[in-house]
């Protein structure tokens, strides 16, 4: 029995400052490993991308600015000719679905390996990820990062801001700067994997610099409103002990708001957590939260609705799922009608690549037999 949801503030068309969005469902950055060896976007990226063109705002997954923040192989890459025209073909398609698209620049920091990116990774201190990294040729012992030194940090923010460039030319409606999962500008808010006594180091106020040098020089290059940032406050993936949380995210929050993103993206949401309400008073413009909704276990059966109406009521601005949109290509129009979600697939099918588990998952007007051996109801 399907249950009509369509009066829900989840399926409002809003705005994201001078971008018209057809709801405010947004499909969360998700790792799939589908680029080419050398980073260029395939024809199958935009397949995937254009079955998901519903959602209000689609933020396409991690992408690297430069060859040494890399992070797994076959990540796609925004620092060449051919990394723009491959996502080109993405954006095109997408927008001829009537779609909009953002995409996330992240640097992987110690998060890497010279089996994949072909150097030694770099990070703030010469602290290494303290467990294996995926290769291409299967797991590895993760290898201490190269100390980054002061001229090679602004090198790094004068990457993310050309990245940046590329992306517009490619076709994206603008980027999110990735602050968040333990990736290379996480590791320079983090006590325990920036041990820096220089400008970046030390005090908050020097631990957030690089990530805002980072904002900054990115609005500059595309402008204000075209650029969003991730965060992840307290989440202590790939490694990370942030060390001073509560002090930490207000002090970032604030000086990014000085900046005039076009939004603040909040990794496991929690509207009932007294920081998240501290970011919410503190951010004056759009917040998309992402709910928590137990990595690593299964998806609720409504994909995450009632967890993002929660927030909604709590102050954020616009919902990101990720695994609900993975399963799901017309998830805008199953939540509409409450109907029944497919099941997210084995996890090994997000990284193997292939259409298998990609391309391939029903909709609600697909083959039958094939949603029937992948759905789950409301």
């Amino acid at each position: 029995m399907t249950q009509n949801t369509s009066g829900s503030r989840l399926f409002e068309a809003t705005r994201l400052g001078p971008l018209p969005l057809a709801n405010r469902l947004v499909m969360a950055p998700l790792t799939r490993n589908r680029a080419a060896a050398d980073g260029v976007p395939t024809p199958l990226m935009a397949t995937y991308y254009a079955q998901r063109a519903t959602a209000g705002l689609i933020i396409a997954e991690a992408t690297t600015p430069s060859a040494v923040g890399q992070t797994y192989a076959n990540i796609p890459a925004l620092y060449t000719d051919a990394h723009v025209a491959g996502w080109r073909r993405v954006t095109d398609g997408v927008r001829d679905a009537g779609g909009r698209m953002f995409v996330q620049l992240q640097h992987g920091g110690r998060v890497g390996h010279p089996d994949t990116g072909g150097a030694v990774p770099v990070a703030p201190s010469a602290v290494a990820l303290p467990e294996h990294i995926h290769t291409a040729d299967g797991p590895r012992p993760s290898v201490v990062p190269r100390e980054l030194t002061v001229e090679e940090i602004r090198a790094t923010v004068a990457d993310f801001a050309a990245a940046a460039r590329r992306a517009v030319d490619a076709g994206f409606e603008g980027v999110e700067v990735h602050a968040a999962n333990g990736y290379l500008l996480h590791q320079f808010l983090a006590k325990n994997t920036n041990l820096r006594t220089d400008e970046y180091g030390g005090t908050v106020e020097n631990r957030i610099r690089f990530v805002v040098e980072v904002v900054t020089a990115v609005a500059e290059a595309i402008g204000p409103e075209r650029v969003g940032v991730r965060i992840s406050p307290g989440v202590g993936v790939n490694g990370i002990e942030e060390g001073d949380t509560e002090e930490l995210y207000p002090a970032l929050v604030a000086a990014l708001a000085e900046r005039e993103p076009a939004y603040l993206h909040v990794v496991f949401a929690d509207p009932e957590q007294p920081l998240f309400q501290e970011i919410r008073k503190l951010w004056p413009g759009a917040l998309i939260a992402n709910p928590a909704l137990g990595w690593g276990g299964p998806l609720p059966a409504d994909g995450g609705r009632a967890a993002g109406e929660r927030l909604l009521a709590a102050g954020a601005d616009l919902i990101s799922l990720g695994r609900s949109f993975l399963a799901n290509p017309d998830l805008v129009g199953r939540m509409r009608a409450g109907a029944p979600l497919n099941a997210v697939r084995e996890q090994y099918l997000m990284y193997t690549g292939g259409a298998a588990g990609y391309t391939d998952y029903p909709t609600l007007d697909g083959d039958a037999e094939a949603k029937s051996a992948t759905s789950v109801t409301i």
